[in-house]
């Protein structure tokens, strides 16, 4: 069914999104303002799932990025790749319509898939913060404590916690039938809001908050103590030195990814948490703002590799050109300077 208009008191037409009682409010944007928020988007989607994918098959065709970090890399891209791709497209209609048009079905599916992304995303930047640490603060132990098998624990860990913490809450009745007190009113028909609830916004924020906390206090120590190798690198042969630039690049890289992740973050979680506390008061435009936001931080990560990794811009100008098909290129020293 359609948006339906009502005659209201003060002359001007009401939009919903169902002929049927209690739907929900629509806001009805000029054509052109639809048209430019749909390209607007789109080229976000773009953005997110080209960047991603470019990151995630140059980590898995090039021999000389199968490292633990760059692992940990991979399985990032393809969480924030598939938000893009499976996500985006109705958040986005959503958005702009201000109503949810797919049935309850998708709609929990949809709420999953984006809680389970997201959720991943942040597990695995911290996850990553933990290598970097171990990089660059205990550089001589590295190797053997932060193998590819642990790489791959933590990334079984990055996914099965939020795959088990969102399926908990959505696919149980456990909102429904035991925390009922935390529960406000149902939404309107139209609008797709299964997790509404004081509990749901106070148990978001540790999720935030926690790995938030542990990557600060990380990339803190990983400050201090890259500064004090810049001091004495003159002491190191070259080869050492060489060693210990590389690493401080890349703890450099991936702070300046999570501190775009707290800018991005940092809003919908706080809103999430105050606005339980005050009714869900946020004006709908608002906190689509804010789950944008969010949403932005995905695409973030390729754009950050491009201007900061020279490994990233090698691989991306071979697999953009004809020598991507060499039997050679496969092997080719990416670090190289």
């Amino acid at each position: 069914m359609r948006a339906v208009f009502i005659q209201s008191t003060q002359e001007h037409p009401v939009a919903f999104c169902y002929q049927v009682n209690g739907s929900c409010p629509r806001t009805v944007h000029p054509l052109g303002i639809q048209l430019v928020i749909y390209l607007a988007c789109a080229a976000g989607m773009l953005i997110t799932v080209l960047g991603n994918l470019f990151v995630a098959f140059a980590v898995s065709y090039f021999k000389a990025l199968h490292t633990p970090t760059n692992f940990l890399l991979l399985s990032l891209a393809l969480a924030d790749m598939l938000l893009g791709l499976l996500v985006l497209p109705l958040s986005t209609i959503r958005s702009v319509e201000s109503c949810w048009f797919f049935g309850d079905l998708l709609c929990r599916l949809h709420t999953y898939l984006d809680t389970l992304f997201c959720l991943t995303s942040i597990f695995h930047l911290c996850f990553i913060s933990i290598d970097r640490h171990c990089a660059i603060c205990d550089p001589l132990l590295y190797p053997s404590k932060f193998t590819v098998r642990v790489a791959l624990r933590y990334i079984l860990a990055g996914w099965g916690v939020p795959a088990a913490y969102t399926s908990f809450f959505l696919y149980t009745d456990v909102v429904e039938t035991r925390l009922s007190q935390w529960l406000e009113e149902m939404p309107c028909v139209g609008s797709c809001q299964l997790l509404l609830n004081k509990f749901w916004g106070w148990l978001n924020f540790p999720l935030f908050f926690v790995p938030c906390l542990i990557m600060i206090s990380l990339y803190v120590k990983i400050f201090v103590v890259a500064t004090r190798q810049a001091q004495q690198i003159t002491t190191l042969s070259k080869s050492l030195a060489g060693a210990a630039k590389h690493e401080r690049k890349a703890a450099k890289t991936l702070g300046i990814a999570v501190g775009i992740y707290l800018l991005c973050w940092l809003p919908f979680a706080i809103d999430t948490m105050v606005d339980s506390l005050l009714h869900f008061i946020t004006p709908p435009l608002v906190f689509d703002i804010f789950i944008w936001f969010v949403y932005f931080n995905s695409a973030c990560n390729p754009i950050i590799y491009v201007f900061s990794y020279q490994w990233f811009r090698k691989a991306l100008k071979l697999m953009l050109s004809r020598k991507v098909f060499s039997s050679h290129t496969r092997i080719v020293d990416l670090y190289q300077e």
